[in-house]
């Protein structure tokens, strides 16, 4: 499955370690990543790839969900697939 995660907020030191770690410990690959800092906010959209076999797109996106309420950033998850469509219009 390949899912499209999007971080956004103030920026702060420790953004991409602590979604990077949550990932790898779901058994994510971040295929591409581009992050920006803009005038003290922090925009980051990772492309990642998640093992079929581990792959519960629930349980991920609750996960990132709980993690960007605890460094106080929006952290969200799409399928790469609806994603693409969305912004294909």
């Amino acid at each position: 499955m390949r899912a499209v995660v999007t971080v956004t907020g103030t920026d702060r030191r420790g953004i991409i370690a602590k979604v990077s770690e949550l990932l790898y410990e779901r058994k994510a690959n971040i295929e591409d990543i581009s992050q920006t800092i803009m005038g003290g906010q922090f925009a980051m959209m990772m492309i990642v790839q998640c093992a079929e076999e581990d792959a519960d797109f629930t349980a991920l996106a609750a996960a990132l969900d709980e993690l960007g309420r605890s460094i106080g950033m929006s952290v969200r998850v799409q399928h790469a697939d609806i994603f693409d469509a969305m912004h294909n219009v």
